[in-house]
């Protein structure tokens, strides 16, 4: 896909390869593995705040595919919930580096990725790094019997940085006390 680019000046056929890789194959993987999962059973995607938040350098039509999948998350946990009694949900994870994120980033410069995690950590409640282990608890609890009655979730799993509605880091808010 043509993630480097903005919507702007992303193909038809880059925007539909996003959109295909990141909502459809969720929906293609449910239609196979649905029938033959256990009731109770779930299936959890990850998705981006890019879906809901503009996030400058998130392109490639990404944002509008993490958006499909998440109305496609709720649509599922629906449908694969009265027809084969499964759960399904998303994980919206906050920016950790990780092989997938690198692709988004130019080299010789600092990274789309390690932008958005020192933003992540100036601007967030929880002002620390986000791990994979972190997105793999979360994961592991939507998995498992403790949430047998949670399903249609996007569970953000970000250091709470998608409650913020103004980054504070700012320098239009220069003067404002905020907590350390």
């Amino acid at each position: 896909p043509e993630v480097t680019k903005p919507l702007l000046e992303t193909s038809r056929k880059g925007y539909l390869a996003a959109n295909s890789a990141s909502a459809y194959s969720f929906v293609s993987l449910i239609q196979r593995i649905g029938p033959i999962m256990n009731k109770d059973g779930a299936a959890l995607s990850l998705t981006y705040i890019a879906s809901e938040d503009v996030i400058p350098g998130y392109g490639g039509g990404m944002s509008s595919a993490k958006a499909a999948l998440e109305s496609d998350t709720r649509t599922l946990a629906w449908e694969a919930g009265r027809k084969y009694g499964i759960r399904v949900n998303t994980i919206s994870a906050g920016p950790l580096k990780s092989r997938a994120a690198s692709a988004i980033s130019e080299k010789g410069k600092k990274g789309f990725i390690d932008l958005a995690i020192d933003y992540s950590k100036a601007n967030s409640p929880l002002s620390k790094d986000l791990y994979a282990d972190d997105v793999g608890a979360s994961a592991f609890f939507l998995l498992s019997p403790l949430a047998r009655a949670v399903t249609g979730v996007t569970l953000y799993v970000d250091n709470g940085l998608h409650a913020m509605g103004m980054a504070i880091d700012s320098a239009s808010l220069e003067g404002i006390h905020t907590p350390p």
